[in-house]
């Protein structure tokens, strides 16, 4: 057996950095001893091996593909990585018949290990932040999508309590109390209206003749008083609300009713004028007072008509909804709670993303691990196997083990008798008697020359043996 040279190196792995600690809590700190201790686990795989031939120059001598994949079969086979205990320190070691061989596989594996090390941290890195970026992609367009969805849904239900603090059944209430009210100060308004109506029936008008200048040159205090106080009234409430509101759609409406109430009033008094040309009219200042408080009552009346017209339409409009209210504050809800969920993801993920660069950028400085060299790689000067020391006392144990060996299955296939009971057991047939053997002389004579020959054949094994084990040990103090 010819003697084989082993070649081993020492690294020693730092994780220990000074950035660690500085960098806690705003960069994903990676376990640097497993990602190490995979890393040693995993490298005599195929691609490394055969990357490993090229540096070391094994590919010189190779002949076919066969011979390749020969030696990358007993590569992965005799190289050894171990790890000593929990110090992160690693052998590497090979062993081969030629020492410089030995020693320029070792340095490429060292090589590869360390190089393995930095660039799958650097690609490990690229990944993260692409598949980062990708997941921010799509959740940016979940999010917007769950926006436009959640402002589509408050622009189509507007009048949704979304938050402010009262309920559909809070507001129906509100609205019924202020509609009984309007309701009932309608109805004290009617009832004043129509008493100065049944009054006025009682006093005596004061009727204007009949004007050349038309219509507009004609003054009636009353209705022009209540026209006054209405437009007066206009202003100050468009200078609050829009045109949409219901006091501005019921006050324009008055002001309407106001003016054909003095256009058929003039139109009437012309009439009674004309066909009563000499008729005196007294004035009767009663009559006037009377006509400007109806005038009044009546505009009072036709306000609190477009209020009640107004409440009415908002009660309907709010029975309506609350009827739809649980299934839209439902769909509200999930709406609410999709938004809330993407935008945490989105959030999550943004945080990641900046925390996975701070980490690549840290890792790009090399400070996740550091490799140094303790060892370098070196091949011993005495071979390291084989320990012919032990394989000459397993050589011998191998040989007498096989020796009784053969004599057991020698004595399975011709099995002896050596008594009559015995025989006819096995055989299972009567015995009729047995021979015995009566050694004569000459028969001993032989036995006791082959008990000798025994006795010298065994005396000159041990002396062989111990001869060599002599020969072996002096050989090997000499090489020392």
């Amino acid at each position: 057996m010819p003697d084989r040279y082993e070649a081993s190196a020492r690294i020693y792995v730092d994780t220990q950095s000074i950035l660690k600690p500085l960098m806690s809590g705003l960069t994903v700190q990676p376990n640097i001893e497993q990602q190490v201790m995979m890393l040693s686990r995993t490298l005599i795989s195929r691609p490394n091996i055969e990357k490993l031939i090229r540096m070391a120059d094994l590919d010189l001598k190779i002949q076919g593909k066969r011979e390749q994949e020969a030696l990358i079969d007993e590569l992965m086979k005799t190289l050894v990585i171990q790890s000593l205990g929990r110090d992160n320190l690693y052998t590497i070691a090979y062993r081969d018949t030629d020492p410089s061989k030995a020693q320029r596989v070792v340095q490429a594996l060292v090589s590869i290990f360390v190089e393995s090390s930095l660039g799958d941290k650097r690609q490990d890195s690229d990944s993260a932040l692409k598949f980062i970026d990708e997941q921010i992609r799509n959740y940016e367009k979940k999010l917007e999508d769950a926006e436009s969805r959640l402002k589509d849904f408050k622009l189509r239900n507007v009048e949704l309590n979304t938050g402010e603090g009262r309920s559909g059944i809070d507001k129906l209430s509100e609205l019924t109390n202020v509609l009984n009210s309007s309701r009932l100060a309608l109805r004290e308004a009617e009832n004043s209206r129509d008493a100065l109506r049944r009054q006025i029936l009682g006093e005596e008008p004061v009727l204007l003749p009949e004007s050349s200048s038309g219509d507009s040159g004609v003054s009636l205090p009353e209705i022009d008083g209540r026209l006054d106080v209405q437009k007066r009234n206009l202003d100050n409430l468009l200078q609050r609300y829009t045109d949409q509101h219901p006091d501005v759609i019921g006050t324009r409406r008055l002001i309407k009713d106001i003016e054909e109430q003095k256009r058929q009033e003039l139109l009437a008094r012309k009439k009674f004028a004309a066909a009563n040309p000499g008729a005196s009219v007294s004035n009767n200042p009663v009559y006037q007072q009377l006509k400007v408080s109806l005038a009044e009552s009546e505009a009072n009346v036709a306000s609190l008509r477009a209020r009640v017209s107004e409440y009415e339409t908002r009660y309907k409009r709010t029975t309506d909804l609350l009827k739809t209210q649980p299934q839209l504050e439902a769909e509200y809800t999930q709406l609410n709670r999709d938004y809330d969920i993407h935008k945490k993801n989105y959030e999550q993920l943004v945080t990641r993303r900046e925390a996975a660069e701070l980490s690549g950028d840290l890792e790009s400085t090399g400070s996740g691990a550091d490799f140094r060299l303790i060892d370098p790689p070196r091949a011993s000067s005495k071979p390291v196997a084989p320990n012919r020391l032990l394989l000459l006392p397993g050589g011998l144990a191998l040989a007498l083990a096989a020796g009784l060996f053969v004599a057991f299955v020698a004595s399975q296939i011709r099995p002896v008798f050596f008594d009559g009971k015995t025989l006819r057991e096995v055989s299972g047939l009567p015995l009729l008697g047995t021979v015995s053997l009566l050694p004569n002389p000459v028969r001993k004579q032989k036995e006791r020359a082959s008990l000798k020959r025994f006795l010298i054949a065994t005396f000159g094994l041990i002396s062989a043996y111990g001869f060599g084990i002599a020969a072996l040990f002096i050989l090997t103090q000499r090489a020392a």
